[in-house]
């Protein structure tokens, strides 16, 4: 296996950055142009493997898609306009979003079509969709609810009644996904999660009512109706984003500024919490972008982090960043609790315990449980023996806060599976470089 050396802390730097597309976003514009009966066009898509994937997806169920140095753009094939063929395999790979979302748009499928995923993926939960998909009309047929899964579509799919209790974005949208495809009005009340989707159809003028509660939404979609182009410049992923924010953070009086990256309320959970922690954040150049806000963000290096009793509504909009955010608790004086995350062990690898392994390696007490974790801060965190990160099913925030901390508190690093972050971010570590980080290929 292939693995990355890190054994010097990284100097300090003042530098500009711009990240790549948000992968999030890439995802649900190819799937929801694949809808329309127009040419749409994105700028800065991510070229990931999560993304990849999924245009090599729509590709196999007949969708025109040209890739270009520049663009991508999509001929959409229009509403049930897949064309189905006998012993069809999609390969969602390692992305969730892809493998979940797809599944919505395929309850009209004519003939059984097979989703498969990668070692990761194949350990995850898929019925938290199928359940719900079921009462569209289509039937899954799968082993204990995990990948693979057989779609059996049907010929005239129902408007349902949802409901969402997990605060998971991507089940709500493979959820909308098949609403948009059905005639009638379906109703989705779904937890607090990202709403990414319901920016989308919002911005396509799709007739889509929400009404926001406290702790819950109530979305009203009444499907069948024509998707028109959607022409996208993807703005730069707050996650990708988060690991450069945390690197300046624990890095010696440096100083970083990223532009436009995606701001949405939904998705900014880390900012708000690492500000409260004592981590110097600021926005500039403030706008909205087809529903989505869009800022600057300056980072400046933090001295004197605060621990966090994390508040539990934080927890959906800094979901996939709370590795990161373990590791400023680590740097933190006082003992930081982060509660109600069992949603943390349905993701590529079961990150609450990975959090712990972490934080274990680098000397740092904590507790854990299923759903919450402790931790012990230690401002003088300094790290000299050699640590060995892997047999994580390379799940890229793995490596990639793995990365962070060997570039921040030292020691003798040694974390494999480099290429995992192909999946999500395959330029993070050129990236590192473009500050300074000396990183040795093995």
């Amino acid at each position: 296996m292939s693995f990355v050396r890190i054994n010097n802390k990284i100097k300090v730097f003042n530098k500009y950055l711009s990240i790549d597309g948000d992968k999030s976003l890439s995802i649900r514009w190819a799937l929801i142009s694949s809808q329309s009966l127009s040419k749409s066009k994105s700028f800065n898509l991510l070229l990931s493997e999560d993304v990849l994937s999924t245009l090599n997806s729509l590709k196999k169920l007949g969708v025109n898609v040209k890739l270009s140095k520049n663009f991508c753009q999509i001929q959409g094939v229009g509403l049930n306009g897949f064309k189905y063929r006998k012993n069809l395999v999609l390969d969602a790979g390692n992305s969730g979003t892809l493998g979940r979302l797809i599944l919505g748009l395929l309850v009209h499928s004519k003939e059984d079509i097979k989703i498969k995923g990668d070692k990761s993926l194949s350990k995850r939960d898929f019925s938290r969709v199928t359940i719900p998909l079921t009462k569209f009309g289509a039937k899954f047929l799968s082993k204990g609810g995990k990948l693979p899964v057989i779609v059996k579509g049907t010929n005239k799919p129902r408007p349902i009644f949802y409901n969402e209790k997990n605060g998971s974005a991507q089940c709500k949208s493979s959820v909308m996904m098949a609403a948009i495809n059905t005639k009638g009005e379906t109703i989705i009340k779904a937890k607090k999660s990202r709403n990414h989707s319901e920016l989308l159809f919002k911005h396509l003028g799709l007739p889509i009512k929400i009404l926001q509660k406290k702790k819950y939404d109530i979305i009203k979609i009444k499907g069948g109706q024509k998707i028109p182009s959607l022409n996208y410049r993807i703005p730069s992923d707050i996650s990708s984003s988060a690991f450069f924010i945390v690197l300046t953070a624990l890095s010696k009086s440096s100083t970083l500024k990223i532009k436009n990256v995606n701001i949405n309320p939904s998705r900014t959970g880390v900012i708000d919490i690492l500000k409260k922690m004592g981590v110097r954040i600021s926005k500039k150049n403030l706008r909205n972008y087809k529903g989505e806000k869009i800022a600057d963000l300056i980072i400046k290096s933090s001295k004197n982090l605060r621990s966090i009793k994390c508040p539990t509504k934080l927890n959906s909009s800094a979901i996939d960043e709370f590795l990161l955010i373990f590791l400023v608790a680590a740097k933190a004086s006082g003992t930081s609790y982060f509660k109600d995350l069992s949603e943390l062990n349905q993701k590529e690898s079961p990150r609450l315990k990975w959090g712990s392994r972490i934080l274990n390696k680098i000397g740092i007490k904590n507790v854990v449980t299923n759903h919450s974790i402790k931790i012990y801060g230690n401002p003088n965190l300094e790290i000299k023996q050699k640590i060995i990160i892997k047999d994580f099913l390379k799940d890229h925030r793995v490596f990639m806060t793995s990365v962070v901390a060997a570039l921040t508190l030292g020691g003798d690093w040694q974390i494999h599976d480099k290429s995992s972050i192909n999946t999500s971010f395959p330029s993070f570590l050129n990236k590192m470089k473009f500050l300074g980080a000396k990183i040795r290929y093995a």
